[in-house]
């Protein structure tokens, strides 16, 4: 793609990185098939390479975009869909996050969305603040036909029971001398509503020998703000991570992310900060050693296998697992390798609507992709449904029936743990 950025503009970092990228794509619409929003409406305005023009055009010409533009980058998923399936590399994952942040900068949003966006960048990332409006939003739903859409629509995501709280920091130890030392990332919103998994991870780890440290200053990983154009924030929040995983005395073999959109960010905090030289080297280390829990798990082997019920598994891969971190075996045979009978899901690059704040921010479109993506769960006729990530967890909840677990959770009952807690509720209308 030819590109017109002046020598001025070639001058800031991150538009001579969105020249690279720009100037790799070669229009030839292989992504057009991978992209779910493309599928929905049928509006190539709504694809990877209908954003990239997009993206050409208001990087090139600076300033504020039009609202054209805006609308459509803001339905992007930022699945990475159109990453698996391009041929010639592009980077869309960091060309949309550089759009983003020009947004940011230059345009102004509605009041609702500026409040909507607020909210979430100031409650979601930290847990106790999450956790006291998660109890304030069932009164609130009172109320959801004289809020605003887009703020009623906080409130929809309230479970009816908030998990209790407890923390996890500090140093859980193996039985005998570990094999590996390793820290963990609570999370911000798994620590809230996905404390079970923290839970699981723990108990599965040190089975089989890792010694697992939760780090007190270690926080969210900074995707959901960035992926609202908050850059500063965002950097803000890595950095905290890498000073606080950095620190822990001996150091770690690995970091462990069990949330897998938290886990691509982390694996990129050495890009996020390549151009700051007081952190570039420590974002690179962690970087580096980051894992998914199935990678980690791949690595030790799973061991012998308790005897269990015969359960079937539907796997929903997470985008962020499958195309932000190229992660797609080592779930599957680990379950397998755990006795579960485990099914695909059709059209399994497509993404179920999650997309960490877009089933609150672009909340049509992704119910269209997450009633699509369960009528794909339910032809399975699986048990349960087990995936990487909590925010996929909750959106398919809405639509099915079917219990939703975390892979880690079904590894962790297999070789001992507890059974999990969403297998031990009756749900309607499931065979």
């Amino acid at each position: 793609m030819k590109t017109e950025f002046t020598a001025d503009q070639l001058d800031q970092p991150p538009i001579a990185e969105a020249n690279e990228i720009l100037r790799a794509c070669v229009h030839c619409g292989f992504c057009l098939s991978s992209c779910p929003t493309y599928a929905l409406t049928g509006d190539e305005l709504d694809s990877p390479r209908g954003r990239i023009y997009l993206i050409k055009n208001m990087l090139e010409g600076g300033g504020p975009p039009d609202a054209d533009t805006v609308h459509h980058i803001d339905r992007c998923l930022s699945c990475m869909s159109c990453l698996t399936a391009c041929p010639s590399g592009v980077d869309y994952m960091h060309l949309v996050d550089t759009a983003r942040g020009h947004i940011q900068t230059h345009h102004r949003r509605s009041i609702v969305d500026r409040l909507m966006r607020w909210l979430m960048a100031t409650i979601l990332p930290r847990p106790g603040v999450f956790r006291a409006a998660l109890i304030m939003a069932k009164p609130a739903q009172m109320f959801r036909g004289i809020l605003p859409n887009t703020v009623g629509r906080l409130t929809e995501f309230a479970p009816n029971k908030i998990p209790p709280s407890g923390s996890l920091v500090g140093i859980h130890r193996p039985d005998g001398p570990p094999v590996k030392r390793i820290a963990m990332l609570a999370g911000c919103v798994q620590s809230v509503l996905g404390g079970g998994i923290n839970e699981a991870t723990i108990r599965l780890l040190t089975r089989h020998g890792c010694e697992v440290i939760v780090a007190p200053d270690a926080g969210c990983c900074g995707a959901l703000v960035q992926h609202m154009g908050h850059e500063n924030s965002a950097r803000s929040q890595a950095r905290a991570n890498i000073q606080a995983w950095s620190s822990i005395d001996g150091g770690v073999d690995a970091v462990v992310v069990t949330a897998s959109g938290c886990g691509t960010t982390v694996k990129d905090y050495g890009h996020m900060f390549a151009d700051d030289p007081d952190m570039a080297q420590a974002a690179a280390s962690i970087a580096a050693i980051a894992k998914d829990v199935t990678e980690i798990m791949a690595e030790l082997g799973l061991g012998v296998a308790v005897p269990l019920p015969d359960v079937s598994v539907a796997y929903h891969d997470a985008c962020s697992l499958q195309h932000g971190q190229g992660i797609r075996a080592e779930p599957r045979a680990l379950l397998e390798q755990a006795g579960f009978e485990v099914s695909d899901i059709a059209e399994g690059q497509f993404c179920c609507g999650s997309a960490g704040t877009y089933n609150l921010l672009q909340p049509e479109m992704a119910d269209a992709l997450g009633a699509r993506k369960v009528g794909h769960v339910d032809a399975t006729g699986a048990h349960v449904v087990a995936s990487g990530n909590l925010g996929c967890m909750i959106q398919m909840a809405r639509f099915t029936e079917r219990p939703m677990v975390h892979t880690v959770e079904l590894l962790d009952w297999a070789t001992g743990g507890p059974k999990p807690t969403a297998l031990e509720i009756p749900r309607a209308g499931v065979s």
